[in-house]
């Protein structure tokens, strides 16, 4: 029944209306607790020493980075199959969020590199695919912009969606596939992590307080949409009433 409740958007208002603000204290909390024992707690690396420390912002933004996309490859469905009313605003609300962690995943990997590869960029598969990724995020914002009719807009974007969800996979397995200068995956592998406990745990628990970020904008932006539209309606409806009875 929640989920059903879920789809009437003045319900989604009320809901996340009260939710907001835990969920924005949580995120709060748990990301400044991670961020504070990553940054300060955690020891530097015998190797990288403290440049190491970046890990702490650029992993759970390139986790966030494809998260939200897969979260857009959800509404797409939902909008195409299910024909859901919520489904299209999750999608346009969560790709400016989506874009900007990708945009981060981007820039702390740059600084990241340069001092441990020699060089600010190089065209290996996942920086590449991860440039694609953002260049998609854009598109779709640029997208949605210029076609007026939001449903319409949903329509077409979910399309676009469901076909560019074919990078994720690309992302995640690239360093498996091609040689490039990234490590394999380190946290989440056969055999356990290869991170030591002493960075790993405020690796995570950043991770997860980003994930509460993610969400609290998303939702907020969501909350936006829904009253764009409204406003958008109330001005059609506006315009097709004659001035006499408007009057």
């Amino acid at each position: 029944m929640a989920l059903l409740d879920l789809a009437n958007p003045t319900r989604f208002m009320s809901l996340t209306d009260r939710l907001l603000p835990w969920l924005w204290g949580a995120a709060l909390l748990v990301l400044g607790t991670g961020l504070y024992l990553g940054l300060f707690v955690a020891p530097a690396d015998y190797q990288q020493g403290e440049t190491v420390k970046i890990m702490f912002i650029h992993v759970p933004a390139a986790w966030l980075a494809m998260f939200g996309y897969g979260m857009m490859a959800v509404s797409a469905l939902g909008t195409l199959i299910w024909r859901h009313p919520l489904a299209d605003v999750a999608a346009k609300a969560t790709a400016p969020v989506g874009a900007a962690f990708t945009l981060m995943a981007l820039l702390t990997g740059s600084l990241w590199g340069k001092p441990m590869w020699g060089t600010w960029w190089e065209w290996d598969a996942r920086m590449t695919s991860v440039l694609i990724l953002f260049l998609m995020y854009l598109g779709l914002i640029a997208l949605w912009n210029a076609i007026e009719d939001p449903i319409k807009g949903g329509r077409v974007g979910a399309v676009l969606i469901l076909v560019g969800s074919i990078n994720l996979p690309i992302i995640k397995f690239s360093v498996d596939w091609w040689n490039t200068l990234h490590q394999p995956a380190s946290v989440f592998r056969m055999g356990g992590s290869t991170i030591d406990a002493s960075m790993l745990y405020p690796l995570l628990i950043s991770a997860v307080g980003a994930t509460l970020l993610f969400l609290a904008l998303s939702v907020m932006a969501m909350r936006n949409e829904i009253l764009r539209r409204r406003i958008r309606a109330l001005r059609l409806v506006a315009a097709a009433t004659p001035a006499g009875a408007q009057a």
